[in-house]
């Protein structure tokens, strides 16, 4: 053992060596579609050119990448994968929780010391304020310092959650549709910005209709609810007509529009395009790295649903952007020099409405008054629910300490009763996911996406295929069942040899396989493995 020791220094100053001599990539692209289940680019792949997907499948391909825990929606999945860290230790488990102290509501992203850029009535207030764990783009910009790590996403909290604490986001501003940020990120809006947003380039993509983009017989999909599947004319040729995009009649706003469309997605790869060029990523040998977070994907798949003729033709659209999208990368960088990742932040549901007869669907705020009425009946009138939110009950725990009684005692009390409930498959007490060891099934991935901090007193899981009621949403994500945990995972360039991997990849593996390529450490929260079978040349 002396002997080893004495030779540790110099295994040391060999690797470090060597990462000095691995030529990294200049720039790392990664391409986050908002919801896109694990084989779905082979389901759809008839409909795929050669320059989209399927030019990124010449790479190393997993048979799925894998969430290993309950809370499978954005914002977590995000923060997941840019810091290679679970749920329970990067501290991301939902867009907003419920502060204990005073039972104050706390939003992920807002921080009103900043501004943002283009808002009515002084909105846009947003930082990372709230992230605890260093992403990948952190620990680059760590590393070098001239590094540039740029993010862009239709909505903010997308963009700040994948971009970190030192990189520049970008987002749309709802009211106009216009390009933005925020004062934490930089002084000023660049002037470039202004001219993109006034030449109102994501505007035009907005027809007010939707129609097919490939031949009719392409679409295994028959399940619509605003484009027209074509029926045959006199002359036996397809007659196609549309209708107007879902909500549009309704909101009339330009934003819904985008983010009900493809359009969205392709307003987010163009000014993707301009992020290129006007911050000359991979222009020189200090890596940068590009995020990109396609938020229009997922709004599709939950408000038609996965089966439905709108999310296929969507994911053909989104083939047609991508191709466009990666031709112009690869002009300005080489291939050889640039890393793309591609996967998803999650998967979908199956529709609720998917079979004549329609599947359980929990009513979260019928729920908060039903648990809140218990608990009257046990221990006397008041407001002892604060909220139920993402499958998450926060009680008030005021309330409970002013009546002297245990919060641990109700929490058991609360996830008792809540398993009563119709939908709900299992409940789990703070108390029961703070001292409790759970080494697999449903308990585990439970107590993955727990956060002491920020997670409610009671945590439910829901029934396979079954989603909380909403007016506007088909499918929804945010269970530990396979069809939300399970996305594609690819990694395309920089020298990385064509190959299948039958296994699935845990999500927390994406960041520090990314450091590994740019021979930097990992994030500093991260928990995941490098996949070295991909990096094997």
């Amino acid at each position: 053992m002396k002997r080893f020791a004495r030779y540790l220094p110099t295994f040391a100053s060999l690797w470090i060596t060597l990462l000095a001599a691995a030529k990294p990539p200049k720039l790392v692209v990664n391409i986050v579609v908002g919801s896109m289940r694990a084989g779905d680019i082979e389901r759809y792949a008839d409909g795929f050119g050669e320059g989209g997907f399927k030019r990124l499948l010449s790479g190393a391909v997993y048979a799925a990448g894998e969430y290993d825990f309950m809370q499978s929606s954005s914002p977590v999945t995000l923060a997941t994968l840019s810091t290679g860290a679970m749920p329970s230790t990067h501290g991301v488990v939902t867009d907003y929780w419920f502060d204990y102290v005073d039972n104050r509501r706390v939003n992920l992203i807002e921080d009103r010391r900043y501004s943002g850029f283009g808002y009515p009535d002084s909105g846009g207030r947003i930082s990372p304020v709230n992230l605890t764990a260093p992403t990948a783009g952190d620990a680059l910009t760590a590393a070098w310092p001239d590094s540039r790590v740029v993010t862009v996403a239709l909505e903010p909290q997308s963009a700040v959650v994948m971009g970190g604490l030192r990189g520049v986001c970008y987002w749309m501003e709802p009211s106009r549709a216009m390009w933005s940020s925020s004062t934490y990120y930089m002084l000023n809006l660049p002037h470039w910005v202004d001219d993109y947003n006034r030449e109102r380039y994501g505007m035009s993509l907005i027809s007010g209709s939707w129609s097919l983009s490939r031949r009719p017989a392409l679409y295994k999909n028959r399940r619509r609810a605003v484009v027209e599947l074509p029926k045959p004319g006199r002359d036996g040729e397809p007659v196609l007509r549309t209708v107007g995009i879902k909500g549009a009649a309704d909101t009339q706003t330009a934003y819904d529009m985008l983010r009900l469309s493809p359009a969205g997605n392709d307003a987010v790869l163009d000014f993707a395009k301009r992020l290129l060029t006007k911050y000359s990523l991979g222009a020189d040998a200090v890596p940068d790295m590009l995020n990109i977070v396609l938020d229009a994907s997922r709004m599709v798949v939950e408000s038609y649903g996965p089966e439905s003729v709108e999310a296929e033709d969507m994911y053909y659209r989104l083939d047609d952007s991508l191709s466009d999208f990666l031709t112009y990368l690869f002009a300005q960088v080489s291939p050889e020099d640039v890393l793309v990742v591609l996967t998803a932040a999650h998967g979908s549901s199956p529709s609720y409405d998917v079979h004549p007869t329609p599947a359980e669907r929990v009513n979260m705020r019928q729920a908060e008054v039903i648990v809140n009425g218990f608990l009257n009946a046990r221990h006397g009138q008041g407001e002892w629910v604060t909220s139920v939110h993402d499958r998450s009950i926060w009680l008030n725990r005021n309330l409970i300490f002013s009546k002297g009684l245990n919060p641990a005692d109700i929490q058991e009390e609360v996830a008792t009763f809540t398993m009563q409930l119709r939908g709900v498959s299992h409940a789990l007490s703070s108390a029961a996911l703070r001292n409790g060891g759970f080494g697999t099934g449903y308990g585990r991935m439970m107590q993955n996406g727990f956060y002491p901090r920020r997670s409610g007193d009671v945590v439910l899981n829901l029934m396979p295929g079954c989603i909380e009621e909403r007016d506007d949403r088909r499918s929804e994500s945010g269970s530990m069942y396979g069809y939300d945990t399970r996305v594609p995972l690819i990694f395309y360039g920089h020298g990385i040899s064509r190959s299948r991997h039958a296994r699935h990849a845990d999500m927390t593996s994406v960041a520090p396989t990314i450091a590994s390529v740019l021979g930097i450490l990992p994030p500093e929260a991260c928990e995941g493995h490098v996949l070295e079978e991909i990096l094997k040349k």
